[in-house]
């Protein structure tokens, strides 16, 4: 078995819309932590220099936003309302695990350049590899995004889908979708500009709004899915971190190829 890592890092050297922080806690401050907090908690007194190197075990905070990183929007990400179901969009932790473990493809958008890519442009990609997806397959879209990653440039300059798209993938029995991009729709400036060009509201994050009547997950931030050997004959697994309430969860994704 074969597996390829196609998750990118949470970094906090990278640069970010809404910047990430690290702090590291040593061996050392983390003896000194537990000590502390053994005396605040239970009123047990601890010498933490009886400890081999007086040191204990190191920690690190993040802080972060659930987009940071590879991560899975959840329905409820993309508003409060859900046409499809009563009682609202689920979060992150109440979907289904085998949405998130299953048969992959990929399709190759690096030639499309910064903008929208529409359903046409998928039925060619599809047609060019030979491949009939089934359904509960995911979806990946190989934009090349991750060549920009800890830079602007990797919130401006890449392939996003409209409308058409989406609908298209999900009418093949799609549930998640998977990019390397920062987001599954056009950048927010390119967005913005047609908008304010056209007045058409359809191009308002046509892919995120898409999930307000159809429910479905995205994978963004992806990563590495160039090395991939084949277009499809491999399975992804991406199980999101269970994080209660949230719109979006972490994800360590990684495709698996049978030798």
């Amino acid at each position: 078995m074969q597996l390829i890592d196609l998750s990118s890092p949470v970094d906090a050297t990278f640069w970010e819309p809404d910047p990430v922080t690290h702090v590291t806690m040593s061996p050392r401050e983390g003896a000194l932590h537990m000590a502390e907090s053994m005396r605040e908690h239970f009123g047990v007194d601890f010498d933490v220099d009886v400890l081999p190197d007086g040191e204990f075990l190191n920690n690190d905070t993040f802080t972060l936003t659930v987009h940071t990183g590879t991560h899975i929007d959840a329905p409820a990400h993309y508003g409060t309302r859900a046409s499809y179901r009563d009682g609202g969009p689920r979060t992150i932790d109440q979907l289904p695990l085998d949405w998130f473990h299953r048969p992959a493809f990929v399709l190759d958008l690096t030639k499309a350049g910064t903008g929208a890519v529409g359903a046409d442009r998928l039925a060619e990609e599809l047609d060019r590899i030979g491949y009939a997806p089934a359904p509960m397959d995911i979806a990946l879209l190989n934009t090349g995004a991750d060549r920009h990653l800890g830079t602007p440039a990797y919130f401006s300059d890449f392939a996003g889908l409209d409308g058409s798209a989406v609908h298209f993938l999900l009418d093949l029995g799609v549930r998640v979708i998977g990019t390397d991009a920062f987001s599954l729709d056009a950048p927010f400036p390119y967005i913005l500009r047609t908008y304010q060009e056209t007045g058409d509201r359809s191009v308002l994050w046509p892919a995120h709004f898409a999930g307000r009547d159809r429910e479905y997950c995205q994978i963004e931030r992806l990563a590495n899915l160039d090395t991939l050997p084949r277009p499809y004959g491999f399975t992804v697994s991406c199980f999101p971190v269970k994080l209660a309430r949230a719109g979006a969860g972490w994800s360590r994704a990684v495709a698996l190829l049978e030798d």
